[in-house]
């Protein structure tokens, strides 16, 4: 099933944003199973990886979201987006103290006011 023969790059374009579509349709599961796809095809795809992350955590499939965003992080330690996902995913979790640590850095390298909010720098516990 995971065999990237006969794929063409064309192709991975096409399934990332039909996966784009799922998920803006709510469809994760099926966003999952064609980036999986994708990633076989391309492991160093960050851009397919953070999409998939969005689907595990919008399939509530915290633990597999927990380690895409972690990836995505290791490649680009800068990516506020990346940061504030990973903090809601242990929100999630009920991990409130890792949470707390990426709502702030995401907050430090994007000051966006959702973030910023999030981080609750004013309240220091």
């Amino acid at each position: 099933m995971g065999e990237s023969r006969g794929r063409t790059p064309e192709t991975d374009v096409i399934d990332f944003r039909a996966a784009e579509q799922l998920l803006a349709a709510r469809d994760p599961k099926g966003a999952v199973k064609l980036l999986d796809e994708v990633i076989a095809a391309h492991p160093e795809n960050t851009a397919a990886r953070l999409l998939r992350a969005r689907a595990f955590f919008a399939a509530a499939q915290l633990r597999p979201a927990e380690l895409e965003f972690s990836i995505v992080l290791e490649r680009e330690p800068d990516n506020a987006f990346a940061h504030f996902a990973l903090a809601r995913t242990y929100e999630r979790a009920n991990r409130p103290d890792q949470a707390r640590r990426h709502f702030r850095l995401a907050a430090a390298l994007d000051p966006q006011p959702e973030y910023l909010a999030a981080a609750k720098f004013d309240s220091d516990s």
